[in-house]
């Protein structure tokens, strides 16, 4: 059985770049430290350059391994009448502009089985959203491209049923599979985040990402958009770490207030230097003295 192999082995993403420039080369699982962030949504081609030269700027120094990630279209926004973004395929171009100007990977969400070939041309890695993360079809699409991917998992699920989830993955042809935990819902407009996912989903044979900003969210909380609590991003982006975190996800904009999606849980641009120094702290102690939790450790015969 596929999930039965995959548990017995743990498999580590390799992001590298195709072109003949090699511009990064790195692996999310082998206890680097990874960050997968950018805005909500691609609002104009300038504002999603800034963010990516920032946020590279920034990690650079910390030796944190970066992806940018944008949406070319938020096909699942609460009202009609919300920004969506640029389209597909006016945004895949500005995607894959801003990744060669700012020399890093880029990732963005795809909602449809028709976009995963027409995506993966531009970007270097695909996002499987929560509420779409048991499409079969979608799931075989985007392991069919060969690139990897990174799969949120739903509200409504529990971690063991990702192993499902990886499954199709696998089956599809994929062999990079990232998963991600975001929160699960609590009653309406409210989100919790279990910390045992990460570990669950991890035995999956998976390397882990934490979604530090969808996990704040309120889902419907402002009437006609989705409302939030940015307050909780650092204590719960720490916890994570500690609990052992292959990568962090999180979304962000040099003015938040302005932002035409998800503005009340993105992290301000000018903060972010002081979330990740701390997060970098703290995963430093995990992986370099710690090592990551294995849930076998009170097994008899485990030290």
């Amino acid at each position: 059985m596929i999930v039965k192999k995959l548990a017995d082995e743990f498999l580590a993403v390799p992001v590298a770049d195709p072109s003949p420039e090699k511009r990064w080369n790195f692996t999310i699982g082998d206890g680097g430290f990874v960050l997968l962030a950018g805005p909500c949504s691609l609002e104009t081609p300038e504002l999603g350059l800034e963010i990516a030269e920032t946020v590279r700027d920034i990690c650079a120094p910390l030796g944190i391994s970066y992806v940018f990630k944008a949406s070319f279209d938020k096909a699942n926004r609460t009202s009609l009448d919300s920004f969506r973004g640029p389209g597909m395929e006016e945004g895949l171009e500005q995607l894959a502009e801003i990744g060669r100007r700012a020399g890093v990977p880029v990732m963005t969400d795809i909602h449809e089985s028709c976009q995963a070939e027409p995506a993966a041309r531009y970007v270097d890695i695909l996002q499987i959203p929560a509420f779409l993360c048991r499409q079969t079809d979608l799931l075989l699409a985007a392991a069919a491209t060969g690139k990897p991917l990174h799969v949120k998992k739903a509200q409504f699920l529990s971690p063991h049923d990702m192993k499902h989830v990886v499954e199709k993955c696998r089956g599809g042809g994929a062999s990079s599979v990232l998963l991600c935990e975001r929160g699960t819902f609590m009653g309406y407009g409210q989100l919790v985040v279990d910390m045992r996912s990460l570990s669950l989903m991890r035995s999956l044979g998976c390397p882990v990402v934490f979604d530090a900003t969808h996990s704040v969210q309120m889902p419907g909380a402002a009437g006609g958009a989705s409302g939030g609590d940015r307050r909780f991003i650092l204590p719960l982006a720490r916890a994570a770490v500690a609990a052992g975190i292959d990568a962090l996800f999180l979304e962000t904009h040099p003015c938040p207030e302005k932002a035409k999606s998800d503005g009340p849980n993105l992290v301000p641009l000018k903060k972010l230097p002081f979330l990740l120094e701390q997060l970098l702290e703290l995963h430093e102690v995990v992986s370099g003295s710690l090592g990551m939790p294995s849930l076998t450790w009170a097994s008899e015969g485990e030290n």
